[in-house]
């Protein structure tokens, strides 16, 4: 769920994101920064994409630097258009590849900004390429260009938000898109490298494959401090205060499945097809994740148990997490800017 309990976790609401982000205190947002815009389940089929029509915006200034986009005047063709404003030299982006893109968004009616990754405080997006579950303005417009191009979208609804728009954006059901999209490498879709064993009185952690973690919890209580525990320590700077941090993450509860081999997760970042992003160490998500990933190298793998005063407290978030659980955390920490 992309309101996941990541809604638990709590991210930061980016701009692109297919819906807000809430302040609910979830390991992280309701959204990830993450990541790339969810494609609306009811939405029809795109159609294939153009390299032009008539008329096209225009786009000024360096690849990698905030463009200049100029919206013409005439109603736009209705076309989906995928234009190599200048071809890049790098790898080509295959389907599955997590795309890491500098953006900068418009609406075409009255040249709207929707923001961008340019800012101070921006991001750069995250797009599954060739995800069902993304809106195909980016996951189908990454297809097949090489790393280092510039690519100027226009969407139509049916390549953007549906009939349905994104009403927190200002987006509404007949409005066309227009983003340019800087594509500046792949990121890893999880942690490398050999993992430590944990000892006898804490979980087990098998996460080798691209898929959820599988947790087993042992049949003591847990601890009552906050254990931040590298798997894996990778070989990128140290996560500091106020960046924006890009994860893939699985958790689970430890009173309910305490003595099981495979526990029950209530929420892991792997089931939407992008890793979550959140700014870390802000009060942005919940105590024990700002504690225990700050410091943390860019490529780890953390296993994180957070004692209830940490996480939720008394709130209950569902069957699989009840009120005054201790939490168990696998995070591959992917990337941090």
């Amino acid at each position: 769920m992309r309101r996941r309990l990541a809604a638990l976790l709590i991210v930061p609401a980016l701009a692109l994101t297919a819906c807000g982000g809430g302040e609910s205190k979830e390991p992280t947002d309701a959204k990830s920064a993450s990541s790339t815009p969810d494609k609306p389940a009811d939405q029809p089929e795109a159609p294939k994409p153009v390299d032009s029509a008539d008329p096209m915006p225009t786009v000024k200034g360096e690849a990698g630097k905030q463009p200049e986009v100029t919206i013409p005047k005439g109603e736009p063709s209705g076309k989906f258009v995928v234009n190599t404003v200048k071809a890049g030299d790098g790898a080509e982006v295959k389907k599955g590849d997590l795309v890491v893109a500098g953006y900068e968004a418009k609406v075409w009616k009255g040249s709207k900004s929707l923001g961008g990754s340019y800012g101070e405080k921006g991001a750069p997006q995250v797009i599954s390429a060739g995800s069902p579950s993304v809106i195909p303005a980016f996951s189908q417009a990454v297809l097949g260009k090489k790393l280092g191009s510039r690519l100027l979208v226009v969407a139509p609804p049916a390549a953007a938000f549906g009939a349905q728009g994104q009403p927190q954006m200002g987006v509404g059901p007949t409005d066309n898109l227009v983003f340019v999209l800087d594509l500046q490498k792949v990121m890893p879709k999880k942690a490398e490298g050999e993992q430590k064993d944990t000892a006898a009185d804490q979980p087990k952690i098998e996460a080798d494959k691209e898929e959820p973690a599988t947790i087993a919890i042992p049949k003591n209580d847990p601890p009552k401090k906050l254990v931040s525990e590298t798997l894996i320590e990778g070989d990128g700077p140290a996560v500091k205060k106020g960046q924006t941090v890009y994860m893939q993450y699985s958790g689970a509860a430890w009173e309910l499945n305490k003595g099981k081999p495979k526990a029950e997760l209530f929420d892991s970042s792997w089931k939407t097809g992008s890793p979550f992003v959140t700014p870390i160490g802000e009060g942005r998500v919940i105590k024990g994740w700002d504690e225990g990933l700050v410091g943390k190298k860019a490529g780890s793998r953390v296993m994180l148990v957070i004692p209830p005063e940490m996480a939720y407290g008394k709130e209950a978030k569902g069957e699989t997490l009840p009120a005054n659980s201790t939490l168990v955390f696998v995070v591959d920490i992917l990337s941090a800017v």
